[in-house]
């Protein structure tokens, strides 16, 4: 089943790139790309459900100004006039932030995120908010209080997770640009099952002001586009040190479109890349296997020099994670409580007590799979047990590090599949957490060593569906995955004649 097409016009099939360079042309306007956007958000939403919230008033006064200070010679940011839709775990003064949760629904911040500050410092028209597994924990979008988000290569199909809402509205030509976050891939994976780009950056490289936390010491924004280059001028815009935020670091976030073009007019010659042994294999689907060999070869066509290597402890990365994010979302979601934030539900019949507030509060605004990990988190983190789980998961987690540092002495940048399917039926993991937690095991080691990681779109499954491939790169070398990124990304397209998108004619409405 596909994506009906609904209003489509070539301004919402046209990457951001160059909607940039024809806005700073005056060729066409904001209003009217922000409008052709809006047009097709209200034709595919009902079959999509990207969004959670529209808000197109707001868009289109954005564009306008936008359109007045060009008009009156004022020079921009490149991406000035460009839509943009970010995910809900993402604070908006003025609009609904819920992080896909009914103990947040109906709050409306009274700040804005830093990242958001810099889009809209930018003058990017902000189309709405996309939806999310429940406080980002999931890896399908089911989880979200709000109902399901659909893959628009098939409609019965999950669009990955946490981030599906904004990786669907990108693949639903709903937006150019989009913001999500990644915890343990929740950029990645759902890129890779939509057929889009996605970048966790380098932990700490993108501010986390403004992000309701998940897990702290692994929760990273990024970009969500359909192109490499997007990304990188995405990243470039929402990147920076930001004092606000105690694990910002000081590097400037520069070189990355510098990086990408360098890909794309230069061969790989000199360029190691390194094939992680324990990321494929046993339970990656063949398709997937195949066309991650297909991938290498045209790497190696084009100069690079490709060498396998082994990061044992990466066998051990699922189970560290999986105590260690509870135990961090035990701590963060612990102040909603019925009587500090979010909602409030009084117990229906006996005392009013502040136990049994909490109690019922939590009971009615958390879902299942939240439940489920502030329980598995606060028994990790409870006297007795903490040193044997907590503790022993961090230790891991520094080995874990170790095989990072070991990996990048011999290759430059370390590369796998994304995730080891595609895109699974709705329903047909939601209850079976452990098969659901599976998802991720390709990306969650970058989220616990806090490297930076791209998921690309490198061809289709015997299935028909998308496949992602992944670049790692060591902390604080993004621009590597821009360059190794918009290599691999040229290549594969001058074979697919366009974007991989291209080759889903239920998406592209007959627009080329």
């Amino acid at each position: 089943m596909s994506a009906a097409t609904g209003a489509d016009s070539p301004l919402t099939h046209m990457p951001a790139s160059e909607l940039s360079q024809r806005l700073g042309a005056r060729e066409i306007s904001s209003v009217e790309v922000t409008q052709a956007h809006l047009d097709r958000i209200a034709a595919v939403e009902p079959q999509v459900h990207a969004f959670l919230h529209v808000s197109a008033d707001e868009a289109l006064a954005t564009a306008a100004d936008v359109d007045a200070r060009r008009g009156a010679g004022e020079e921009l940011h490149p991406l000035a006039g460009v839509p943009i839709a970010v995910k809900d775990v993402v604070v908006t003064r003025g609009l609904p932030t819920t992080a896909g949760s009914r103990i947040l629904e109906g709050w409306v911040p009274p700040y804005d995120a830093t990242l958001v500050e810099k889009i809209k410092a930018a003058g990017l028209p902000i189309l709405g908010k996309t939806n999310m597994d429940e406080f980002a924990m999931g890896s399908s979008t089911e989880h979200s209080g709000y109902g399901n988000t659909h893959n628009p290569w098939d409609l019965d199909r999950i669009p990955g997770g946490s981030g599906g809402g904004s990786a669907a509205a990108i693949a639903a030509y709903e937006a150019p640009l989009a913001i999500g976050t990644d915890t343990g891939g929740s950029i990645r994976q759902p890129a890779a099952v939509t057929g889009t780009v996605g970048v966790k950056p380098t932990y700490g490289s993108v501010s986390r002001y403004g992000l309701i936390a998940l897990a702290s010491s692994l929760d990273q924004a990024g970009p969500c586009t359909r192109s490499v280059m997007d990304a990188a001028l995405l990243h470039e815009l929402i990147g920076g040190h930001d004092p606000r935020d105690a694990t910002s670091l000081t590097d400037p976030a520069t070189g990355y479109v510098a990086a990408a073009k360098e890909g794309v007019s230069s061969d790989l010659r000199g360029m190691r890349v390194g094939v992680v042994r324990e990321l494929q294999g046993e339970g990656y689907q063949p398709g997937v296997l195949a066309r991650f060999e297909e991938s290498l070869e045209a790497l190696r066509n084009a100069g690079a020099e490709i060498v396998e290597v082994s990061c044992p402890h990466f066998t051990y990365a699922l189970a560290a994670y999986y105590l260690i994010l509870p135990a961090e979302a035990s701590s963060n979601l612990a102040k909603f409580d019925g009587m500090r934030f979010g909602l409030r539900v009084e117990p229906s019949e006996g005392p009013v007590t502040a136990e049994r507030v909490m109690a019922a509060t939590r009971g009615q605004g958390f879902g299942d799979e939240v439940k489920r990990r502030i329980i598995l988190g606060t028994y990790a983190l409870s006297a007795g047990y903490y040193d044997a789980y907590y503790g022993s998961a961090q230790k891991v987690r520094t080995l874990i590090q170790r095989d990072f540092a070991a990996a990048f002495e011999q290759a430059d940048v370390l590369v796998s599949p994304t995730a080891p399917t595609t895109a699974f039926k709705l329903g047909e993991k939601l209850d079976d957490p452990l098969a659901m937690y599976l998802n991720d095991v390709a990306t969650i080691p970058a989220n616990l060593a806090g490297v930076p990681g791209m998921s690309l779109p490198n061809g289709l499954s015997d299935d028909g569906l998308p496949v992602g491939f992944q670049i790692l790169a060591p902390a604080r070398q993004d621009a590597r995955l821009y360059k190794v990124g918009a290599a691999l990304e040229a290549l594969l397209e001058f074979g697919w004649e366009g974007p991989l998108l291209r080759r889903a004619p239920e998406l592209t409405g007959g627009v080329a």
